[in-house]
């Protein structure tokens, strides 16, 4: 390792993406780690802990990403690197017993939920669904009174793509109490944001697509935790289900990783100020945006997070827009959806395309997507800012707005 564990804990988290996972400090050696491309490796007799024997096991380019990110987590065992986040979101998953109850979040990344609900309609689960915002739903259904307890709790917080914020201290202790393990997808708050081991968790898992690699040209997904027997089963589900990262994916992800700071501090900034100006848009009916003191996750996310995350939701508001309807020049309603579409086709510099966490602001109404959450609102616009001017993306989304006429 390049960073020990104590060395880690005495930096701050912005020097620490920076720092770890670097090779050895040897005269001539690379200051960063190098790309290998091997299918398999020398070796005699049988393999034994630490050889890396085969591709599918281990590749020397996965450990400086797995263990820049595990010491960002605060965990003490090196993470594990996959080859996209979904890959991670079935590791995760397998740590539920067969007809186990999985309790996941109803608003959560659609991805997510629609493996759990595949799970559960072949039998291999019980699902439960709840808003994890709701700390008192969420702690009925980790162990009701006329049924079984949970096996596992899945959270989101902020959720993908409402902006529900958990209390991830209070559900964890709650699902431990009931025998349940706590999986996280920490992917929107990043550990710069959010440390969910520090907070109960047992698993924290990243879409490291996103943030991380931060610049929308990798798929991989991670997971992290300090439990040696939960990391052991979830190693071997990646060794057996191959799931594995490609070297390239690694070395890009890790090239990424070392600008998170300076991009989720950028991003962060600017989301705070795009939020507060279109909370007074009477374009927009409402918005969902921790960071806002209106937000009814406001309070809590500040007790548990470094800030707010660079994610923000709105909800378009109809309108009567003088326009071209096709049969002719006139007013024009449109409804919520349709004022979204017709907004972010007027967009000149934010990128109408799905993900997020990545350098170029992205935005998209959800519910184009056929495995949203019907509960999530049709004229709902997730909107990921990235790391440009906060006034060229606010004038580029005025004029958007504006197109859709007084």
């Amino acid at each position: 390792m390049s960073l020990s564990e104590e060395q880690a804990a005495a930096l701050s988290a912005e020097t620490v993406v920076v720092a770890a996972g670097r090779p050895p400090r040897e005269r001539d050696a690379p200051v960063n780690p190098p790309l290998v491309l091997s299918s398999t490796y020398f070796g005699t007799g049988p393999l034994g802990d630490g050889d890396r024997g085969y591709g599918r096991y281990s590749n020397p380019t996965w450990d400086p990403f797995e263990e820049a990110l595990s010491q960002l987590e605060g965990a003490t065992l090196p993470g594990l690197l996959y080859s996209s986040g979904l890959a991670a979101v079935s590791s995760a998953l397998s740590l539920v017993p067969a007809g186990g109850v999985l309790v996941m979040p109803s608003h959560s990344y659609a991805g997510s939920l629609v493996m759990a609900t595949e799970l559960a309609e072949k039998g291999f689960l019980e699902l439960r669904t709840v808003d994890i915002a709701d700390t008192d739903a969420v702690l009925a259904q980790l162990a009701p009174a006329d049924g079984r307890p949970a096996s596992m709790l899945w959270l989101e917080s902020p959720t993908n793509p409402m902006l529900g914020v958990a209390d991830i201290r209070a559900l964890t202790a709650a699902a431990h109490a009931a025998g349940a393990v706590v999986v996280t997808d920490n992917t929107f708050s990043t550990p710069l944001v959010q440390q969910p081991l520090a907070l109960g968790s047992d698993v924290v898992l990243h879409s490291v697509t996103k943030y991380l690699s931060g610049h929308s040209d990798v798929v991989l997904g991670a997971l992290v935790t300090s439990d040696a027997g939960l990391r052991a089963s979830l190693l071997h589900h990646r060794t057996i289900h191959g799931g594995i990262a490609g070297p390239f994916e690694a070395w890009l992800a890790l090239r990424g990783l070392r600008t998170l700071a300076l991009r989720v501090e950028r991003s962060q900034a600017s989301a705070a100020v795009l939020a507060e100006r279109l909370s007074g848009h009477p374009r927009v009916g409402s918005i969902r945006f921790p960071g806002l003191p209106s937000d009814p996750g406001h309070e809590r996310a500040k007790s548990q997070m470094k800030g707010f995350g660079s994610v923000l939701c709105i909800e378009m508001a109809p309108v009567a827009s003088s326009g071209n309807d096709g049969g002719g020049t006139g007013t024009v309603s449109l409804s919520g959806a349709d004022a979204a579409d017709r907004m972010i086709r007027a967009l000149k510099l934010w990128l109408p395309a799905t993900s997020l966490g990545g350098v170029e602001s992205l935005i998209e109404r959800r519910r184009r997507h056929a495995a949203e959450p019907a509960s999530v609102p049709d004229n709902l616009v997730r909107m990921s800012v990235g790391i440009e001017n906060v006034e060229d993306l606010w004038a580029d989304l005025e004029q958007a707005l504006a197109a859709l006429g007084s």
